[in-house]
């Protein structure tokens, strides 16, 4: 087995305990960061999500690689350009207004950091006003994700997401998901996309920012 398979395999089993050894294993026998990064932990982590979405692995599963990749890549960061780690650009991510969970929108931004985005995470209770903040101060925005898990707070998902389309700010594309969201909702708010999972928000991320 290759160290670059040693460093995927170890991302994929959340083996975070020897990715960093590995990785400056990796290192010290001449592979490229570029190459450990994308062969070695992005296509893994594409593996952990298809894995996911077919219900071999589970949110523990995914949390697990994704920390594991995590720790792999700030092994990395000195020995990568700028900007190398982030190449598909910014993405602003909170769970809406009046809704305090984090589980899966946590995990969303995981997967999207980790399939190269670089992630401003507002965290919970998001206002709209905190969002277009967020929005006018990073201008280069390419994406955005509203998450919501209770029944209660998707008036407040609609309300930021109108808000955001007709800003005027920036050309990003809008994602929205959660537990009581689905594609006609999404459609009926002005999103450009929804994800039932935190696999096919990543997929669905690097597709509408193509």
């Amino acid at each position: 087995m290759s160290k670059i398979q040693e460093i995927a395999r170890a991302v994929e089993t959340g083996k975070s305990k020897i990715i960093e050894g590995l990785v400056q294993e990796a290192l010290a026998e001449g592979i490229e960061a570029q190459k450990i990064l994308n062969e070695g932990m992005i296509d893994a982590m594409a593996v952990v999500g298809e894995k996911f979405q077919r219900a071999e692995v589970f949110v523990p599963e995914m949390l697990i690689a994704a920390r594991t990749m995590k720790r792999g890549v700030e092994m990395l960061k000195p020995k990568l350009g700028a900007g190398e780690t982030t190449k598909l650009g910014k993405c602003i991510i909170g769970t809406v207004h009046g809704d305090l969970h984090d589980i899966g929108k946590n995990l969303v931004a995981l997967m999207l950091e980790s399939a190269g985005f670089e992630v401003i995470d507002l965290g919970v209770d998001v206002s709209s006003e905190n969002f277009l903040n967020t929005l006018k101060a990073n201008p280069d925005t390419r994406l955005v994700a509203l998450s919501a898990l209770l029944t209660t707070t998707m008036p407040a998902m609609k309300d930021t997401a109108t808000a955001l389309k007709n800003s005027g700010l920036g050309s990003f594309k809008l994602i929205v998901g959660g537990a009581p969201i689905s594609e006609q909702f999404a459609q009926e708010v002005g999103a450009d996309g929804y994800s039932a999972d935190a696999a096919g928000a990543a997929a669905l991320a690097k597709k509408l920012t193509a």
